[in-house]
């Protein structure tokens, strides 16, 4: 990243306890506004110095070989700078003293950046994000760092270490280790392909190591209940009361067609009166946080006169309603 502005200057500075004419040669890196100092480890005499020049001032044999070091020094100062442009790094006045003293930058980790990301989803619960989804990226995390430990005996890789063979093994983990099928196997990849274009679009990673790696579904048949089997559901008895409340959420929702999310967060409020002078059900659905409208059938509506004076705790799953 280019910056505006960019200043070299070499002077001398006093320090503390520092009597004689001899003053410490410093070097002030200045980028867009900010400055740092740095010792040059070099003295001069004051008399000796042109501070608009930089130099030490004088035909002596020292004196060339000192002109010379800070010549050495400044180049250095730009060589540096080039390096943070050509690895698109911000250039800042800190980032080319660090470079200088040969201090690493500390790399960015996978697990790190997976980690920041579902933080971030977690303060926007219920805002741009559903518990449900939460949960499903903090398994995929959970599987990332598994697999990290199988494949390459350490707990965190370097983002930039990430490529097409990683993404092969990971997939091959999942499948023959995890023992997920083909679909789940996809599914994890994409909650961990968001978190990898994180990090392509930040310009920590050089490419998309997903670019040569299809995540293809294959479709699969879904096959109905027949009214036969359903019924049977319906009037299947079980011995606890829990299996009994399991039963009759599902019965609801093929008869309502909400998804559980929907039937747990269902209110008595959201039943009311249609055009049709019937019960109506009118809510959001939380999936896609789109308006439905659903007439609420004979068989859901004995679901709910079932449960119209319950109060187990048992069945604080549903506790608006059941």
């Amino acid at each position: 990243m280019l910056e505006k502005s960019f200043g070299l200057l070499f002077f001398l500075k006093q320090t503390k306890n520092q009597n004689d004419d001899l003053k410490f040669i410093y070097l002030k890196i200045t980028v867009d506004g900010k400055s740092v100092e740095l010792s040059t480890k070099r003295k001069c005499e004051q008399a000796r110095w042109n501070s608009q020049t930089g130099r030490a001032t004088g035909t002596k044999e020292a004196t060339k070989e000192l002109n010379y070091y800070l010549d050495t020094l400044e180049q250095m100062i730009y060589q540096a700078k080039r390096s943070l442009n050509d690895s698109d790094k911000l250039v800042t006045a800190q980032a080319i003293k660090d470079v200088l003293n040969g201090v690493a930058e500390k790399p960015r980790m996978i697990l790190d950046v997976f980690k920041h990301h579902n933080e971030q989803m977690k303060a926007l619960e219920g805002i741009d994000f559903a518990k449900g989804t939460i949960g499903r990226y903090a398994i995929s995390m959970q599987h990332t760092n598994d697999f990290i430990k199988w494949m390459y005996k350490v707990d965190d890789k370097p983002i930039k270490e990430l490529d097409h063979e990683f993404i092969t093994q990971y997939a091959f983990w999942l499948k023959t280790v995890r023992k997920c099928n083909h679909n789940s196997t996809m599914k994890y990849l994409a909650n961990f392909k968001k978190v990898v274009l994180i990090c392509v679009k930040n310009k920590w990673l050089p490419g998309d190591p997903f670019a040569n790696f299809k995540l293809t579904k294959k479709t699969v048949e879904k096959v109905a209940l027949t009214e036969a089997e359903l019924k049977r559901v319906i009037e299947k008895e079980f011995a606890t009361e829990r299996l009994g409340l399991v039963r009759d959420i599902f019965v609801f929702s093929c008869y309502t067609g909400l998804a559980y999310a929907d039937v747990k967060n269902l209110k008595r409020s959201d039943i009311k009166t249609g055009i049709d002078k019937k019960e109506w059900i009118f809510i959001n659905r939380q999936k896609t946080n789109s308006a439905s409208h659903l007439p609420l059938l004979a068989q859901a509506r004995k679901i709910l006169a079932r449960y119209k004076d319950h109060t187990s705790v048992k069945t604080q799953t549903l506790r608006y309603l059941f």
